[in-house]
């Protein structure tokens, strides 16, 4: 498949995130309308229930659109042992959602036991230990359904600086799941993760980054949550992150996996129709489309977002 067939949303990027206090949620209806509308033909799971208390629920409502499901993000805590059979428990009943949709990548969040995404997670050298364990088990629970695991490095989960990312990949055997806008907010250059990484990206999730805002969470100035209102996450081609050098490097790496609009926002209202989080959707999905060399739909002229300078991505 070209570049542009194997472009998904996830429900994030409509304000859409499981964590207590984030913001208010649109209806799954309407944010899986909008996605069709902007030509994407995949969906990411959401947080756990959103597109459906059952497996059967969440096949039919995401067919409904005209979408498949690709992936979904799945936090998980696996450095505490006390919490290990049932983080793997939960794990397992999501995957099997997963399953029952069509998807076959299980986005792994390796999260805190902390409440929101503020408070940094240093592990211990045991904590690392039992880490590694469950992720083991984890690995091979979702092995069990034919599907694959992909560790996302995340801001205030238990793997978020380079080195945690260095870690993994020596300790482990698992593959990624390159997040843009994470690795820049960590200090990372996503593009070089990539080539470190080589072979063992299996998933990517797309968005750009403010630097100047960045900057403020880094030094603690500002809290996560109130930088991503302040518009640290950004459409794709509007912020400081090379997102065109990275699809570069993985396309030539023989990269054939998902790309998927994930720009981390937060709602605090229901948006008029046609406004709101599709906006930023619509000018990342024509970011793309300029890249692999596709002209603006004619519908969408005006409202695009840069080309991309370095040319279209060679068979895109």
């Amino acid at each position: 498949m070209s570049l542009l067939d194997r472009i998904a949303g996830a429900p994030i990027t409509w304000g859409v995130d499981g964590s207590p206090g984030w913001g208010y949620l649109m209806d799954p209806d309407r944010v899986l309308g909008e996605m069709a509308a902007i030509g994407l033909t995949a969906t990411e799971l959401g947080p756990d229930g959103y597109l459906g208390s059952t497996p059967e629920e969440v096949s039919e409502r995401v067919r409904r659109h005209g979408l498949r499901l690709v992936a979904g993000f799945i936090p998980v805590v696996l450095y505490r042992p006390d919490r290990l059979d049932a983080e793997i428990a939960r794990f397992d009943r999501a995957v099997a959602t997963l399953v029952a949709g069509g998807a076959d990548v299980a986005v792994l969040g390796p999260d805190s036991d902390l409440p929101g995404y503020d408070t940094p997670v240093e592990l211990t050298a045991t904590e690392w230990s039992v880490f590694f364990t469950g992720l083991s088990r984890l690995m091979e629970v979702a092995a069990a359904h034919s599907v694959t695991v992909a560790l996302h490095q995340h801001w205030g989960m238990a793997v978020q600086r380079p080195e945690d990312v260095e870690r993994v990949l020596e300790s482990s055997s698992v593959g990624l799941c390159i997040d843009t806008g994470h690795l820049a907010l960590a200090g990372a250059d996503p593009v070089k993760v990539a080539e470190v990484a080589a072979g063992r990206v299996d998933h990517v999730h797309l968005k750009d980054l403010d630097a100047a805002v960045a900057e403020r969470v880094r030094s603690g100035e500002v809290p996560f949550r109130q930088a991503v209102l302040d518009g640290l996450f950004r459409p794709l081609g509007r912020g400081d992150v090379d997102i065109a050098g990275l699809i570069r490097v993985l396309e030539a790496q023989g990269y054939r996996g998902w790309y998927v609009l994930e720009q981390d926002t937060a709602l605090d209202g229901e948006p008029p129709s046609g406004k709101g989080p599709i906006e930023d959707a619509l000018t990342s999905v024509e970011f793309l489309r300029a890249l692999a060399g596709e002209p603006p739909r004619p519908a969408d002229r005006g409202r695009t977002a840069a080309t991309a300078e370095k040319g279209p991505v060679t068979g895109a």
